[in-house]
């Protein structure tokens, strides 16, 4: 997010376009398996088809000095196909390559009369100025940025803002409003740009769009455009809306043999840490070699078949049983450090932005998880339990659009968290496979090397993450099972018998972990202590015991939308 003071130009002549570097992934892309509509370029959502525009017109930026990185660029799409109307523009930082989207439109013909014949798109009836960089200066406004807000007719919704750097309003014609039974709720996410320039006289900030109501069962579209406002503050109702996907069938979703596809040509590879000990295995592996489920009230546990078919299914964690490790400790050794040559990603995919989008979601299962480590300044201290548990569930995401095929982003998860990372940021290797770093001991994904603090970045206080290539490689392009693609419909996939084990993967166990931070803290300078102990009391670890996490299908984003 920048915060700026915006630079103008006072005529036209000295506003030239600057260069502007864009993205394309190392490879290009394959020819896909054939199938319905995945791929195909447009997606139809009911009433209205759209496409996807990824090519822009540069129209104004805000930057904070002479290095225009440090800045914000506005855009509009280009090569819009005839018959197809323009829904708003496009900005990002300059940070980056230029790499983004925006959708244009066009009514689809009906066959019988929805909504009294109300048409799907409408033109604006006049355009409001929410905000301009002029300052209310009388000289020649050439090179300004004017910032235009639709006035949508009665039953419709704008679905985003234009930009100019003329003071004349735009044509009508540049945009279509959206009849507002077609749209649904859209949320502010992520300021790009927040400027409190003395050349104006109010503030003015500009954030991207989200769908607020995201996940595979959801309806919610992104336009890609974005919001702006002087006066609105969080939590508040926009005044623009994204798309509703009101076609039942999800025509826009890969098939079967498309899946495997997508996986083959973007399956990232793992690297695991090269100090790493507790390293995945597949679950069979975990089961075969002794792993037991346990049920409360019975001290004995009952060995687990291959296939998990002897396991509780169904319902919720209820906290009746939880799986534990063999009980000899010999084999309970062996177990805990995995073995990563039987090691698989298992594979949920599933639609995302109301079927725009595939999110291909990549578990990976580790029999067990190591202790942290933990960071005070210039010092480090491996704990011997805090942060241990039997059964450790990880997962990254890819989200691919149903337009192209192209990847657009990948999640990286890490521990009650994560982060969607753009795909101009990604590490890549062979082709368009990119490169996951899970972190030592604990699993998380990163998509780069390096030491991340779970903590206080600033105080230098926290839980390390340690992330680095080594040879403990997973290759999810080939080493993988989809084990769960349920809009594909019954007997597609078939389900493995533990997908539907709801409860713990490990057993809970209570010590006092608050002793060994209080010694940590203890011994360390009185200056500190209260700074470190502030930051113990925030980390989300657990400080009272080890509880082993619920199975995949238990989390909240098996359904719905990643934690971002």
């Amino acid at each position: 997010m920048f915060g700026c003071k915006c630079f103008h130009w006072s005529r036209l002549s000295e506003f030239l376009q600057p260069e502007t570097e864009t993205f394309s992934l190392p490879a290009p892309l394959p020819q896909w398996p054939e199938g319905e509509g995945f791929a195909s370029g447009n997606i139809n959502l009911g009433e209205i088809e759209v496409l996807q525009i990824t090519k822009f017109e540069f129209i104004w930026e805000c930057k904070l000095s002479q290095d225009r990185k440090k800045g914000v660029g506005f855009y509009k799409p280009t090569g819009v196909p005839f018959g197809y109307f323009k829904l708003g523009n496009y900005c990002q930082s300059n940070e980056k390559p230029l790499h983004g989207f925006v959708l244009v439109a066009r009514e689809v013909a009906k066959r019988e009369p929805v909504n009294s014949g109300s048409p799907a798109l409408l033109r604006p009836l006049d355009y409001t100025l929410v905000w301009s960089s002029d300052g209310g200066s009388d000289e020649s406004l050439d090179g300004y940025g004017f910032f235009w807000l639709p006035q949508a007719p009665k039953g419709y919704k704008a679905l985003g803002f234009l930009v100019t750097n003329k003071p004349e309003k735009p044509e009508l014609e540049e945009v279509r409003c959206v009849r507002a039974d077609l749209t649904d709720q859209c949320e502010a996410h992520r300021l790009i740009l927040n400027s409190n320039s003395s050349l104006s006289q109010l503030p003015f900030g500009v954030w991207n769009t989200r769908p607020r109501h995201r996940g595979m069962h959801e309806k919610g579209v992104g336009t890609g455009t974005f919001f702006c406002s002087s006066y609105w503050h969080n939590g508040e109702e926009l005044n623009i809306a994204c798309l509703k996907n009101l076609n039942p069938y999800l025509h826009a979703m890969p098939n079967l043999d498309q899946i495997h596809a997508l996986i083959s040509h973007y399956g990232p590879t793992v690297f695991f840490h090269p100090d790493e000990v507790y390293l995945p295995s597949s679950v069979s592996w975990f089961f075969k070699n002794g792993a037991l489920i346990f049920k409360k009230g019975e001290r004995v546990g009952e060995n687990i078949d291959d296939l998990g078919s002897n396991l509780p299914v169904g319902g919720t964690n209820d906290k009746q049983y939880w799986i534990d490790l063999p009980s000899d400790d010999k084999r309970k050794e062996c177990v805990k450090h995995g073995n990563i040559e039987s090691a698989k990603l298992y594979v949920h995919v599933k639609p995302a932005l109301g079927g725009t989008f595939t999110d291909i979601a990549l578990w990976v299962f580790c029999p067990f998880n190591g202790p942290g480590t933990l960071k005070i300044g210039l010092m480090n201290f491996a704990l011997s339990k805090v942060g241990q548990h039997v059964g450790d569930w990880e997962h990254f995401t890819l989200r691919i659009s149903n337009f192209t095929g192209e990847l657009w982003a990948i999640y990286f998860s890490q521990h009650s968290g994560g982060q969607w990372v753009d795909v101009t940021d990604l590490e890549f290797m062979e082709g368009n496979k990119a490169i996951i770093y899970s972190s030592r001991n604990g699993h998380a994904s990163f998509p780069h090397p390096g030491n991340y603090l779970q903590g206080s970045s600033k105080l230098g206080i926290g839980v390390r993450n340690d992330a680095a290539r080594s040879t403990y490689v997973v290759d999810s392009s080939l080493q993988y099972e989809i084990v769960a693609a349920e809009y594909l419909g019954d007997g597609v996939v078939s389900e493995p018998c533990w997908l539907q084990y709801m409860r713990e993967w490990g057993p809970k166990i209570v010590y006092n972990s608050r002793t060994e931070l209080d010694k940590i803290i203890d011994a360390l300078p009185h200056m500190v202590r209260n700074s470190v102990a502030n930051v113990f009391s925030k980390l989300p670890v657990e400080l009272c015991g080890e509880e082993g996490p619920t199975g995949p299908k238990e989390k909240n984003n098996w359904v719905g939308d990643e934690r971002w």
